[in-house]
């Protein structure tokens, strides 16, 4: 598989205001959001030129702005024009959609009081994140754990949360699998490397709270797709000991929308009704056909 750097390409990026070309959107390298974590984000998706969920996502970015003490100079309806023009400008309908927010490089140190917020939005296309769905992916467990929400800004969509996501997914993919199982900091069942899990068991939808790790937009929108179909969705503890009892298992984001699982770390699952029910019923909201 050929990989394009995501820094030499052709195209437009909004960034502090104004489209630059692609290839000179760049920051320094003495930037705060580089070294210390400081950086918050999104990821969303259009298809057939609508941007699904648009203004929810750019909410949960000035939320997590908020959280980590961030005062953006840009507004809401600024974000969302740009998303729109970024679209236009590069010719892409169905594309993946990257809003970032970071600290600047006015200071270096943990303390970073009189640094600017810088934002940009870059758009691309991406296919499906995982191949032919319904034959399910394979997981294993993660090494690492969320976090006690005490100890990390769990509400955040913040990059640094994500640095434990990669080296699990990392350490998965050098096994053969295409994704991890994390627990939390309690040994809960929580989420996959970046998305949310649910399991079926009975007919009813059981899933993690998300009481420590992000609740996904597309996790809300599937419990109440899920809800408007009839299913009963039970949010609640998951513990390890339980992953053999269930029949089938789905993992959703934006990146993955709803992906079956076939298997965690050798216990085995077979994607049936209520998977292919999930998958279609999100395909056909997100492109605006009836559900």
């Amino acid at each position: 598989m050929t990989f394009i750097p995501y820094d030499d390409r052709d195209g437009w990026i909004w960034m502090d205001g104004e489209f630059k070309p692609w290839r000179d959107a760049k920051v320094h390298v003495l930037t705060h959001g580089l070294h210390y974590g400081s950086s918050i984000f999104e990821g969303e998706r259009a298809y057939d030129g609508h941007i699904f969920e648009s203004l929810r996502h750019t909410q949960r970015l000035f939320r997590s702005a908020e959280i980590l003490g961030m005062k953006p100079a840009f507004t809401i309806d600024d974000i969302e024009s740009a998303k729109a023009e970024a679209m236009a400008r590069n010719g892409f309908e169905n594309c993946y959609i990257r809003p970032v927010m970071w600290r600047g490089s006015e200071m270096m140190g943990v303390s970073a009081q009189q640094t600017s917020i810088r934002a940009a939005v870059a758009v691309w296309e991406w296919g499906n994140y995982f191949a032919d769905k319904m034959s399910g992916i394979r997981m294993t467990h993660a090494k690492w754990r969320r976090p006690d929400p005490r100890t990390a800004p769990s509400e955040a969509k913040a990059a640094g949360l994500y640095m434990i996501c990669t080296d699990s997914k990392h350490a998965a993919e050098a096994e053969g699998y295409a994704d991890a199982l994390m627990l939390d900091w309690r040994g809960h069942v929580a989420e996959a490397t970046g998305a949310n899990i649910f399991f079926v068991q009975d007919g009813a939808i059981h899933t993690p709270v998300p009481d420590c790790f992000l609740n996904g937009i597309t996790r809300q929108t599937v419990i109440r797709l899920a809800r408007d179909k009839g299913y009963e969705v039970v949010e609640r503890t998951i513990m390890p000991d339980e992953l053999s009892q269930f029949a089938e298992c789905f993992i959703t984001g934006t990146a993955a929308e709803v992906t079956p699982v076939k298997e965690i770390a050798g216990i085995h699952y077979q994607p049936g009704r209520v998977c292919e029910d999930m998958v279609t019923t999100y395909d056909a909201l997100v492109r605006g056909k009836p559900v």
